[in-house]
C-alpha cells in the first residue's frame, strides 16, 4: 500500500461521520449541479435538528432534500443561481438570494463571505494522491482555500479531468464512497421554435470560430445546426452533451483558438453517463476555475468568440431579463453577462440572446415595450448585440433606440407586432 493509498484510509469515513463535522454556524459551500455530494447532503439533513444557522452556499442546487420552510432555522441556503429544487424557498423567502456576477464569486468569497467547509463530488484518487473536481471547478476551487472541513465524496462515475482542477489528498479532511448514480440532464426535446432559432444563429457562426453555448432548447438546436461546420472552439462555463457531440462529429476541434489552442475549456459539466465517459481522461478537455473560464477580459482575447444564451423577456431599447418573472426570482445572472461582455470585446465577436417570440401558448409576447415592473436587468442595452427569436434577428449594437425598436418588432410574433407599434410611438421610438 503506498503512502498515499494509507493516508486515504486514514480520512475514509461514512457519510454520517462526515456529516458529524459540520457545526452550528458554519458556512458550506457545494458545487454547481452534478458535484454535489448526494450522500454526504442527506446525512446532514438528517442531523438538522442538532444543527443552527447552518448556512450552504451553491449555484444549480440539484436535490430538494433541506429547501423546507422547517429547515431554515436549523440550514438555511443562499443561492447564486436559483433552481427547482430551491426556488420555491427563495421566492418564498425563507432562502437568500445573492445578486452576482459568475466570475466574481471566488473574489466574494475571498473578500466578504466565510468557507468553514466544502462538499463535492470528485473523480477516484490518482496514484500520486489527486483528486480531480472535474464536475464542478467553479467558485469551489476558491472556498476550498479557506476550508477547514474538506469533504470529497469519491465516486467512480466522475470523471478525471485536466487543468486547475486537481486536489491533493493532504488538502481534504473526510473523504466518503459513494457509487450512486451522478444526476443526469438529457438533451431536451426539440421544439419547432428551437430549430429555427438554432438555424438562424448557425447561419452567422462562421467556421474557426470560438464558442460558449448554454444548456436548453436553443443552445441544444444551434449544436445541432453546427455539425457542419469546421475548426470551431470551446470556451465555455458549462460542458454539455451538445457540445461533446459537436466533438465526435468533428465540428469541434480548438485548433483556431486564439487562447488555449487545441484545448476545450470549462468550469463545471452536467450531462449523462455518455457525456462523463467522454470527458474522463481526455486530454482534450480542461476543467478550470470560474474566474478564469469567465473573466471578460480573457474572454475577449478570443478572436471570433461567440456567446449564445437565452432570455426571459427583451425591451424596445433591447434590455433583456433573463432571470426574474417580476419581482420573483428565477434563476440569476450566471455567466450571461461574462461572456456577452467578453464577446463584445473580442475582435469579430458576436453574442446572442435568444427566446421563442411568445410564452404561455402564445398568450405573451416576449418582446415588450418596457420590462415588468420588478424584473431584473440580466444584459443591459449597453451590453446586447443580437436577439433571435423564430422570426429572425435582430441585430442591436451600435443601433439607434429608433433602429432597435424596428428591428425587435420585425422578429416579434405577427400578433403582437401592431401593439407593439403602437407602444413604440407612445414612447416615441418611432
Amino acid at each position: 500500500m503506498s503512502k498515499w493509498q494509507k493516508t486515504y484510509q486514514e480520512k475514509l469515513v461514512s457519510a454520517t461521520e462526515a456529516a458529524a463535522a459540520i457545526e452550528s454556524g458554519d458556512h458550506i459551500w457545494f458545487p454547481v449541479g452534478a458535484g454535489e455530494p448526494n450522500a454526504f447532503l442527506k446525512a446532514l439533513v438528517e442531523r438538522k435538528s442538532e444543527l443552527r444557522d447552518v448556512t450552504t452556499h451553491q449555484i444549480l442546487a440539484v436535490r430538494p432534500w433541506y429547501f423546507e420552510q422547517e429547515t431554515a432555522p436549523h440550514i438555511k441556503h443562499n443561492s447564486w443561481f436559483t433552481s427547482g429544487a430551491s426556488r420555491k424557498a427563495v421566492q418564498g423567502g425563507w432562502a437568500d438570494f445573492t445578486p452576482n456576477y459568475f466570475h466574481e464569486i471566488p473574489k466574494m468569497i475571498r473578500d466578504y463571505w466565510p468557507a468553514d467547509a466544502i462538499g463535492a463530488v470528485v473523480s477516484p484518487m490518482d496514484e500520486h494522491g489527486y483528486f480531480s473536481m472535474s464536475l464542478g471547478v467553479d467558485y469551489t476551487w476558491e472556498a476550498l482555500k479557506k476550508a477547514r472541513k474538506v469533504i470529497f465524496e469519491v465516486n467512480p462515475q466522475a470523471p478525471r479531468c485536466f487543468g486547475n482542477c486537481q486536489v491533493h489528498i493532504s488538502q481534504v479532511t473526510h473523504l466518503v464512497e459513494c457509487s450512486e448514480p451522478l444526476p443526469d440532464l438529457p438533451i431536451p426535446t426539440l421544439t419547432d421554435e428551437d430549430k429555427a432559432i438554432g438555424g438562424y444563429v448557425a447561419e452567422m457562426i462562421a467556421d474557426g470560430s470560438t464558442l460558449q453555448i448554454g444548456f436548453g432548447g436553443v443552445p441544444n438546436a444551434v449544436c445541432q445546426a453546427l455539425k457542419s461546420k469546421r475548426d470551431l472552439g470551446i470556451h465555455t462555463e458549462m460542458v454539455t452533451e451538445g457540445i461533446m457531440e459537436l466533438c465526435e462529429c468533428g465540428a469541434v476541434n480548438n485548433s483556431q483558438k486564439t487562447i488555449n489552442r487545441g484545448k476545450l475549456i470549462g468550469t463545471f459539466a452536467w450531462g449523462t453517463g455518455k457525456l462523463y465517459e467522454f470527458m474522463h481522461n481526455n486530454p482534450m478537455i480542461e476543467m478550470h476555475p470560474v474566474d478564469y473560464t469567465n473573466d471578460p477580459y480573457l474572454i475577449g482575447q478570443h478572436d471570433n468568440m461567440i456567446a449564445i444564451n437565452a432570455t426571459i423577456e427583451v425591451d424596445l431599447l433591447g434590455q433583456c431579463c433573463s432571470e426574474s418573472m417580476g419581482t420573483k426570482q428565477w434563476s440569476a445572472t450566471g455567466g450571461q453577462a461574462d461572456f456577452f461582455k467578453g464577446a463584445n470585446r473580442s475582435r469579430g465577436g458576436k453574442g446572442f440572446v435568444t427566446t421563442p417570440s411568445t410564452a404561455k401558448g402564445g398568450t405573451i409576447s416576449r418582446i415588450v415595450p418596457t420590462l415588468q415592473p420588478g424584473a431584473v436587468v440580466t444584459t443591459s442595452k449597453n451590453d446586447v448585440d443580437h436577439v433571435v427569436t423564430e422570426f429572425g434577428v435582430a441585430k442591436l449594437r451600435g443601433r439607434t433606440a429608433r433602429q432597435r425598436a424596428e428591428a425587435l418588432i420585425a422578429i416579434a410574433h405577427p400578433d403582437f407586432r401592431d401593439q407593439l407599434r403602437h407602444a413604440a410611438r407612445k414612447m416615441c421610438l418611432l
